[in-house]
């Protein structure tokens, strides 16, 4: 059966995977890496099949996926369609992307990321930004499924992005990592303005619009690499160093968008509280963060809905 989106698979493009040899402290490391070629292989190949231009893109955390299917006029694209695209093994990822309009408004949304515990290596992880970026994206949202680490933060709360804490940058692993192609960014770039304020501020006045206030909240998310869950003395690590909330995505997403110039808004749902004492018998578990995602289902998607709109009328250059 061919999917929505995607006929005449069989003529699919054939995209190069450059290979690219670079040297460290530890000698010539031989990695596979996607080539700005591939990727504007990749991109060309979904805009000759699209009717869309969409300037807003969408990534979907755990659970999160029907945020995508609030777009009419949808085209899907299964991740296993695409050419050299990775595929999405988590429950409660759909494993596709979306392109459709949220009224009059192009979308492109992406249902179902990719983590590093799959064993994807995290510039793997990233890629679908730069298609994204290459497709004409200037507008990122990004969504993740997080643990509650501020004791204020109740299940089924959201936290709006502010800053984060890049645990897995402290080892050395960054999606950035490799040969850098100035067509995407410049070497170093700077994180330290990556969540748009002025978009936050804005989200804030819509969640006080749509009367949810009480359960939205503004602060610091950290990312682990996963798929266990934190430990509870990483826990208080964690939350005595400030951080809000912990999730195992998001970071290496947004660190690509803003490398390649994209302005970024991000919220984290609070599925599931961490445990921070040991006499506390709970455990996480990701059944009950798909469920906790389900039941908030309606009001994310009139919150991200908003954002939308906002960032359509008051961002977009015209």
């Amino acid at each position: 059966m061919k999917h929505a989106g995607s006929e005449n698979m069989e003529s699919k493009i054939n995209v190069p995977l450059e290979k690219m040899k670079y040297h460290s402290q530890f000698g010539e490391l031989d990695s596979n890496f996607y080539s700005y070629e591939a990727i504007q292989s990749i991109a060309d190949f979904l805009l000759k099949r699209v009717k869309s231009r969409p300037k807003i893109g969408i990534i979907c955390g755990s659970g999160l996926g029907p945020l995508g299917d609030m777009l009419k006029e949808a085209q899907y694209f299964h991740y296993e369609d695409i050419p050299h695209f990775p595929v999405s093994t988590v429950k409660g990822h759909a494993g596709r992307l979306v392109f459709g309009k949220l009224d009059s408004i192009d979308v492109m949304c992406l249902q179902g990321r990719f983590h590093c515990y799959e064993g994807y290596p995290l510039w793997k992880c990233a890629m679908p930004v730069r298609l994204m970026k290459l497709i004409g994206i200037s507008h990122l949202i990004v969504t993740n499924a997080a643990g509650g680490l501020n004791s204020d933060y109740k299940i089924g709360d959201v936290m709006i992005i502010k800053d984060h804490i890049n645990i897995m940058g402290f080892a050395g692993n960054s999606a950035l990592n490799g040969p850098n192609d100035e067509r995407f960014g410049p070497r170093f770039p700077a994180i330290n303005k990556a969540y748009d304020p002025k978009i936050r501020a804005y989200a804030k006045e819509i969640a006080a619009k749509l009367k949810i206030s009480n359960t939205v909240h503004e602060g610091i998310y950290a990312c682990l690499g996963g798929p266990n869950y934190e430990t509870i003395a990483e826990c208080r690590m964690l939350r005595k160093n400030g951080v809000d909330a912990v999730g195992m995505s998001t970071i290496p997403e947004v660190i690509t968008a803003k490398h390649c110039g994209m302005t970024v808004f991000a919220f984290s749902l609070i599925t599931n509280v961490c445990i921070l004492d040991y006499e506390d018998e709970e455990e996480a578990n990701h059944e009950e963060v798909v469920e906790i995602a389900k039941r908030k289902e309606s009001v994310l998607i009139s919150f991200v809905s908003h954002i939308i709109h906002t960032i359509n009328d008051k961002f977009l250059v015209r």
